[in-house]
């Protein structure tokens, strides 16, 4: 991986994975995840009813299936990679996927 950060033809995969979960999980306009990147870090936030919520944090480690994960955690106003005692934490298995389940279960 280089030092800029997510490659954009991993990016291009992201954004196909969090639609298609869009449209077939989620599956209402007004409930959405949104990826947002900064270096090698994938936020997915959602929106509810036009109003965003941080979620988690991925940290790419140069595999689409294989991400760090950190929990938003808004008692303490950031993410927490260490924090795994919330409800959907057994969703967590490296993949997208896996982080948006235990979303919906951590903030319902």
């Amino acid at each position: 991986m280089s030092k800029k950060g997510i490659p954009d033809d991993i990016k291009k995969q992201v954004e196909e994975i969090v639609q298609n979960f869009n449209d077939k999980v989620i599956g209402t306009p007004d409930h959405y995840y949104i990826a947002r990147y900064k270096g090698k870090y994938l936020y997915l936030d959602r929106n509810d009813y036009g109003q965003n919520f941080h979620v988690c944090r991925l940290e790419y480690n140069g595999d689409i299936s294989d991400w760090g994960f950190a929990i938003y955690k808004y008692s303490s106003g950031r993410y927490d990679p260490d924090e795994w005692f919330f409800p959907g934490a057994e969703e967590v298995d490296g993949t997208i996927e896996g982080a948006m389940k235990a979303g919906i279960e951590a903030y319902p």
